[in-house]
């Protein structure tokens, strides 16, 4: 897969955090061109959520590595969107844009006049998609919300942990994560209903509705049976064993998913302490599953993790070590897919960036550029695309529209 596809293409992208972010740089990925547009004064927070002096002397604002990780292969302007000079530049930059993203809540774009109706009078083919926690209507439209919230209100803290524990939360921001790929998603198709008709459109994506898929077993069952689903652990009422044990090391484990019995006959003629054990059905392995998890662990401490999770996949048993951060950059299987690439960004030095996980060959896609500092393409947009000279780009710096450090 080329990674040009989308050349040509300009999204225009005023969002921040990992959702919105995330939508556009699988675009960018792609061959589009993403110009992120930020301000001194309210750069995107992935940036720092709170500046001091310090900080900004420090230039801190370019050292925040996740902010590197969504943000790479875009250009980076600064406009004051507060300020009448800053909203006519960007109104300008969407007049030739294809598409505008944004995941603010749902009252900060209209207080600006920048939202969909006021952006489509400068570009009647332009796609926006906006991208609010709760959507672009309904009660809660303007709740503001962060990865935890969204977590929570998708339900799905209450499928996950020990039925005699509170609901468990991942703290991983699912709802941004999977809102972004949802994000790129509806991007592509609106793409090409575009280039099929010419039509713009306004696309409205909930994050918290992006997860409910995964919450989807606990919906259904409410709905059906009226009973809330019982927090189960790592165990499920499907298969058994299923679950993580530990491997030799400190806090080093390995999950085991046993499907079938013909698997748990394998698995079990492998440990000793259950060979006795091996004509077990799902049901007689669900009944005493506290007893063969207690010996499945006494056995897979004795274990070095690899070799075991090579030996059960070697006889068709799902198995996987769990990888912390130096496994994964150590990984044999994704260095041989040339999975990570290693970036030189100013300020941070060479650091790894996961590949895009598509391909049709051999090679992964190549990301051509780091993330940009803040305001670095100031002048070729404003200049080069906008029209602007010298004198007036420098009276909007002298003004404070534009910049390239953040401001208390």
């Amino acid at each position: 897969m080329s990674n040009q596809v989308l050349k040509g293409v300009r999204i225009v992208d005023l969002s921040m955090g990992w959702a919105g972010p995330l939508s556009t740089r699988n675009l960018a990925d792609l061959g589009a061109t993403v110009i992120k547009v930020e301000s001194c004064t309210n750069f995107d927070w992935w940036r720092s959520w709170e500046a001091t002096q310090e900080w900004i002397d420090d230039d801190g604002a370019e050292k925040a590595l996740p902010f590197l990780y969504v943000n790479r292969n875009k250009l980076d302007i600064t406009l004051d969107l507060e300020s009448k000079e800053g909203r006519e530049l960007l109104l300008k930059l969407v007049a030739s844009t294809d598409a505008v993203v944004e995941n603010f809540s749902g009252s900060v774009l209209p207080k600006l006049r920048l939202d969909y109706p006021e952006l489509k009078k400068a570009n009647p083919e332009l796609i926006m998609l906006s991208m609010p926690a709760f959507g672009a209507t309904g009660p809660w439209k303007d709740f503001r919300a962060y990865g935890s919230t969204v977590e929570q209100s998708s339900g799905l803290p209450h499928l996950v942990g020990h039925a005699d524990q509170s609901p468990t939360m991942q703290h991983i921001a699912y709802g941004d994560s999977i809102g972004g790929l949802n994000g790129t998603a509806a991007l592509l198709i609106a793409l090409w209903h575009k280039r099929q008709t010419g039509e713009g459109q306004f696309i409205d994506l909930s994050q918290v509705e992006c997860l409910f898929p995964l919450s989807a077993p606990g919906i259904l069952s409410q709905s059906a049976a009226k009973e809330t689903p019982t927090r189960s652990g790592h165990n499920q009422e499907i298969d058994c064993p299923h679950g993580v044990f530990p491997v030799l090391g400190e806090d080093r484990w390995i999950f085991v998913h046993i499907k079938t019995d013909q698997e748990w006959q394998i698995f079990s003629s492998l440990v000793d302490e259950l060979s006795d054990l091996n004509d077990l059905t799902l049901v007689e392995r669900q009944r005493m599953s506290d007893k063969l998890f207690a010996s499945i662990a006494d056995w897979s401490s004795q274990q070095d993790g690899h070799v075991l999770m090579k030996m059960l996949q070697q006889n068709g048993i799902a198995a996987a070590t769990l990888n912390n951060s130096d496994d994964l950059i150590e990984n044999e299987h994704f260095q041989s897919r040339g999975y990570l690439q290693w970036l030189e960004r100013a300020f941070v030095g060479n650091q790894p960036h996961p590949s895009p996980p598509w391909r049709n060959g051999t090679e992964a896609i190549k990301i051509k550029e780091p993330a940009p500092t803040l305001g670095q393409h100031n002048a070729e947009i404003l200049k080069d695309w906008l029209g602007l000279n010298e004198a007036e780009l420098s009276g909007l710096e002298k003004r404070g529209i534009i910049g390239n450090k953040p401001r208390l």
